[in-house]
């Protein structure tokens, strides 16, 4: 339903699984093991991968910090983006990526929940995307001590919220890792 014209292929977009964004993250070694199970599947059915990689404070890129983390790793022919901002489609290559393989349906994993995941999934779905989030396959870390929900409520909300988002003629929502689909 993606409002993107010839757009009709799905990517499985996998967003900062860095050392330093997951390392402390709310069921990290869960988390990265759905991700690298949808990997899996969309490598097996054919599906692009298209990988995220944050650069900034406190992730320099080239750095232990900056890496995608051990237990997953990108195939050279998979795209990788690499972005400085929260929002993945923002000042990147991610938009010509996506264009170049037909793609208007994404199904959304990674980190942070509150901010990039948050982010992508929004620029994602008001750039004419079908924006679904894996509910089991995102996470956060705890950021109580800045005022924020402990990371599970954050989760929790994030998916409850993501679930009913829509905007005419795209869809959006949730789907656990179990229950993906890529044909549709």
């Amino acid at each position: 339903m993606t409002t993107l014209e010839n757009r009709p292929n799905t990517a499985l977009l996998v967003v900062d699984v860095q050392n330093g964004v997951v390392g402390g993250a709310h069921q990290r070694d869960a988390v990265v093991a759905n991700i690298g199970s949808l990997v899996g599947k969309a490598r097996r059915e054919r599906i692009p991968v298209v990988w995220v990689q944050h650069s900034g404070q406190g992730l320099p890129r080239g750095s232990g910090e900056w890496r995608i983390v051990p237990e997953l790793t990108p195939d050279n022919a998979e795209p990788l983006v690499e972005k400085s901002y929260g929002d993945s489609f923002e000042d990147t290559t991610l938009e010509t990526v996506l264009s170049g393989l037909g793609v208007g349906r994404l199904l959304v994993v990674g980190a942070e929940t509150d901010a990039c995941i948050r982010s992508t999934l929004h620029g994602a779905l008001v750039r004419g995307y079908d924006a679904t989030l894996v509910s089991d396959a995102h996470t956060t870390g705890d950021q109580t001590q800045w005022g924020a929900p402990p990371p599970d409520v954050v989760i929790a909300h994030t998916n409850l919220y993501w679930t009913s988002q829509t905007a005419p003629g795209r869809t959006a929502g949730t789907v656990e890792t179990k229950d993906v689909d890529f044909g549709g």
